[in-house]
This record gives C-alpha cells, sequence and structure tokens, in this order.
C-alpha cells in the first residue's frame, strides 16, 4: 500500500512514525522542533493528535472522570485536565504539517471525534490514525474510512470480534488500504505484555498490512516485531524526557529514534529468505573449510596414515568424510607435503 507515495510492504523498509502527542509542551517552537528532530533521526513521518478536552470528555468532577490507576503516570488527575494539558491547538496543524513537508517528512494525524476528521480534511492530510481507545468508535471510523485515505488502526484492548467489526466498517466504507498496529494500551508497556506473535496471526487474519505501535523502553520490541512481519513502527517521540511532558517517559529521544530506524532497517534487511548452502557472498569463503591434505612427502606405493593424511584448512581438497575411506589406500605416484588429496593420486 501507499501513503504519500511512500510505499509499505514486506519488500520495503519499515516505516516509522515517529508520534508527538502532547510532547511538545504547548510551544509552537518545540512542536516544530520535534519535527525537525525527526525528520533528522530518519523518521519516515510524524503524527499528531486532533481533540481539544471537550471534544474527547466532559468537565464532571465525578470519580469515574478521574484517574486511579495507582500505576498509572497521570494518577489523580482528571480526564478534562489531561486533555486540555497534552492536546495540540488546532491552528498549529498547519505550520506543523508546513514543516514537516518542507524537510520530507508524511505529517498525518489521529482524530478522536467527527469534527477532527472534517478539520483534517480542510488539511488534505494523506492518511489517518485511529487510536486503540477509539477503535471500537465505529461511527467515528466510519466517517474516516469514507475519505478514501489510508487507514492506521490500533489494536491495543480490541478483541478479534471488535476488530473484525473496525475492520469491516472501515472496508464497507470504502477504504482499502488498512494497517493494523499491535499495541498494548499501557504506558510505558512491559516487553512481557507486547505478544508480538499476534502481528503474523493478525496479517493472516485480516489480509492487511500490520505494524506495531510501541509504548515500550528501547528498540527491542519494535526489532522483533520487525522480525515478525511488520512493516509500520510508531513510537512517541519527545526532544528530551527531562523536560516532562504528558507523555515523556516512555517516548524516544533523537538518538534513539535514529537507532530505532537504522536497527528495525538492519532487521528487516536481515530476513531474506529459505537459504541453504552457500550464498554468492559466501562462496569465496569454501576454501576456508576443512579438507585433506598430504602432510609429509610419500613416495608411490605408501599408504595413507594418521601422520600423512590430515584433514586441514583450505578447503581444495578431498572433503573430510572421505578420511576414513582413503585410511589405509596407497597412492599411485610420489607426492609432496602440502598437496591437496584427490582422487586421481589413489590406487
Amino acid at each position: 500500500m501507499e501513503i504519500a507515495k511512500h510505499i509499505i510492504g514486506k519488500d520495503q523498509p519499515p516505516f516509522i512514525i515517529a508520534e508527538m502527542s502532547g510532547n511538545h509542551n504547548h510551544s509552537l517552537d518545540r512542536a516544530l522542533a520535534i519535527v525537525e528532530a525527526a525528520a533528522e533521526a530518519g523518521a519516515h513521518a510524524i503524527k499528531l493528535q486532533t481533540y481539544t478536552a471537550d471534544t474527547i470528555t466532559l468537565d464532571i468532577n465525578k470519580e469515574e472522570f478521574f484517574i486511579s490507576d495507582e500505576k498509572s503516570l497521570w494518577k489523580g488527575q482528571s480526564l478534562y485536565d489531561l486533555y486540555k494539558q497534552a492536546y495540540t491547538p488546532w491552528e498549529w496543524h498547519e505550520p506543523i504539517m508546513k514543516r514537516a513537508e518542507k524537510l520530507g517528512l508524511i505529517c498525518f494525524s489521529t482524530p478522536f471525534d467527527e469534527t477532527a476528521v472534517d478539520f483534517l480534511e480542510t488539511l488534505n492530510v494523506p492518511a489517518y490514525k485511529i487510536a486503540s481507545f477509539e477503535n471500537n468508535h465505529l461511527p467515528l471510523i466510519r466517517k474516516v474510512a469514507a475519505t478514501g485515505k489510508p487507514l492506521i488502526i490500533s489494536t491495543g484492548m480490541a478483541t478479534i470480534a471488535e476488530l473484525d467489526e473496525a475492520v469491516r466498517t472501515t472496508r464497507d466504507a470504502g477504504c482499502r488500504d488498512i494497517i493494523l498496529l499491535k499495541c498494548t494500551s499501557t504506558y510505558p508497556a512491559t516487553p512481557e505484555n507486547s505478544n508480538i506473535l499476534t502481528i503474523p496471526h493478525m496479517r493472516e487474519l485480516f489480509g492487511c498490512e500490520v505494524g506495531l505501535s510501541d509504548h515500550t523502553l528501547g528498540i527491542g520490541a519494535a526489532i522483533a516485531a520487525v522480525a515478525h512481519g511488520a512493516t509500520v513502527i510508531e513510537k512517541h517521540f519527545t526532544l528530551s524526557r527531562a523536560d516532562g511532558g504528558v507523555d515523556s517517559a516512555f517516548s524516544m529521544e533523537p538518538a534513539e529514534l535514529r537507532m530505532l530506524v537504522q536497527e528495525t532497517e538492519r532487521a528487516w534487511q536481515s530476513l531474506g529468505g529459505i537459504v541453504y548452502g552457500p550464498t554468492e557472498a559466501e562462496k569465496k569463503s569454501l576454501m576456508f573449510r576443512r579438507s585433506l591434505y598430504v602432510a609429509e612427502d610419500m613416495k608411490a606405493g605408501d599408504v595413507f596414515t594418521k601422520e600423512n593424511l590430515r584433514c586441514v584448512r583450505p578447503g581444495l581438497g578431498l572433503a573430510p568424510k572421505y578420511y576414513e575411506v582413503l585410511m589405509g589406500k596407497r597412492v599411485n605416484r610420489d607426492v609432496k607435503k602440502g598437496m591437496a588429496v584427490e582422487w586421481g593420486m589413489v590406487g
């Protein structure tokens, strides 16, 4: 499939998406610097999130509108205040997208309601992303899919039945270019909870491109994903975790993003095919295998013994498997130490 003329598939290097989310810390200058750092690190795309606190939740002082999970990075915050802190002002989208385009980065976004889709359409975004927490929001998926643009769906928490509903809704609305991203909706996520083996299963089950939206620290899970067929990797990205921000604790810094780009491409390059025997590149190394050589000067009629027949490098003589066959056989001419053994000198 293709996003903004960038081909995505198993015959291409992994498509790397840097997720800005709220790591701009309410500074447009910082947002633009994040775009520049992502481009310099070699990412293929930068992704935004398009919502306001009012389009994603209600400003209500009730217990269920506060985060109570003891392990959450945002424990004690109200949903409204968290999203008010994290959102990207809509008037920033155009300058961010223009900066990305200038640097050769694809820029698109995750809309969280229908008004965000209408807004993003005025900016002619090349693709859309559905977040894990919205993958059961079929009306939103239907509206996004109706644009006909490629749609990336994070699968966090979704059952097979829910994913089937989302994919069917997408295809029924006219969208054919779908990418499913395996995702663990914990922040940060642990490698043990990543279940990368789901990726090839999703590809087979839904017949579409697959990838990983990764909240783990480091690049190990992403490399494992590529090894299992992931063609897209998404990671949260910041200039520096020390600067803070809503998602900074599980976001990559520029040097880490560069390593992600390089090492996932190396992982993809290493996959190759099912190959046995020497490759073209290895053929010149065949001479460094062991083979049978004359280890002492011998006269015609002498027999091979363990003293005068050795299995050594280089590999220009008969194969070692003939050592026992040749033992006790006579040479039919004088041979010198260091001669590669061949059948013509026996008998």
